[in-house]
């Protein structure tokens, strides 16, 4: 594949964009907390995670699966199985019971919080998807309804985990939740890898019935990621300007890092803003309506209020 016709398509959003989030005057650095406490920001996320792939692949959550580990928190909304090919899947499936694993896993090691509220409807999507893209699609996108834009949708959810990974770790105090990271992150970025690259097969295919690429929905859905973190590009399409490819030197971008290929860092401020669609840590929605649970997300909350 030779993407280069699409050099200025990905250069000027990615330049624009870079402008406004590096600007920004949002606090980007790490915030006092246990180490329990961080760990527990990234629990909201492998809830979410959980939901969508086992819906996605089973047509049920979490409470079919490991109920207790739920604490009693309220069920997800909107879930449901997708039309996906037979790979696909046996791979989300695959996905949906490891993040079983790792809620079981942070559970164990440093206790658990409540489920929050989850949205994983198609509305809730089409709603990301169309402020993404920066106009409404029509039909509303559904991630639901075949393995392309179920893929796209994963794109949205895995990566923003594993950055948050790779924001906590250097300020966990204990060996023991060190290694529980590690080994969290470790298998983060293999599920976002495997997104990635099912997406890149598909990189220059229109996604039907809209005249967008899979290559375009992937860079629109990384700006509005970084422009809601506000902390810089932290986020990347799986094709990029070289300018952002790994050596600066090619555009096929299947792993998203650094320009010393080392994987981008987000604090749990900057999770928050993603993931809540709203770009800031203290007023929920997207995927979080009343918000995360656990001391740090709930001590935003307040301060808000």
């Amino acid at each position: 594949m030779k993407p280069s016709c699409f050099r200025v398509i990905f250069l000027l959003p990615f330049l624009l964009k870079l402008g406004l989030v590096a600007g920004s005057r949002a606090f980007c650095g790490p915030i006092p907390a246990t180490d329990a406490e961080l760990i527990h920001v990234a629990m909201n996320l492998e809830f979410l995670e959980a939901e969508f792939f086992l819906y996605g692949a089973l047509g049920k959550g979490l409470d079919s699966i490991a109920p207790y580990l739920a604490l009693g928190g309220p069920p997800p909304t909107g879930g449901k199985r997708a039309n996906l090919d037979p790979l696909v899947q046996q791979i989300i499936e695959e996905f949906g019971y490891e993040e079983v694993g790792h809620l079981r896993a942070i559970y164990t090691t440093v206790g658990g919080i409540q489920r929050p509220l989850i949205d994983i409807s198609a509305h809730n999507f089409a709603m990301i998807v169309d402020e993404a893209l920066g106009h409404k699609l029509w039909p509303p996108f559904d991630p639901y309804l075949d393995t392309v834009n179920y893929l796209l949708a994963s794109y949205l959810i895995p990566y923003v985990g594993l950055t948050g990974y790779v924001g906590t770790i250097p300020n966990l105090s204990n060996f023991t939740t060190k290694a529980l990271v590690a080994g969290l992150l470790g298998v983060e970025a293999g599920q976002d890898a495997v997104i990635r690259t099912l997406l890149y097969e598909r990189a220059l295919e229109k996604v039907v019935p809209y005249d967008i690429t899979v290559a375009e929905f992937t860079n629109s859905f990384s700006i509005l990621r970084n422009e809601l973190g506000m902390c810089g590009i932290k986020d990347e399409g799986i094709i990029v300007p070289p300018a952002l490819g790994a050596e600066q030197r090619i555009e096929t971008n299947v792993l998203s890092a650094n320009r010393s290929s080392l994987s981008y860092p987000r604090t749990p401020q900057e999770v928050l803003r993603v993931v809540y669609g709203t770009g800031d840590e203290h007023i929920p929605g997207g995927f979080f309506p009343d918000g995360a649970n656990g001391e740090i997300a709930r001590r935003f909350l307040e301060k808000k209020a």
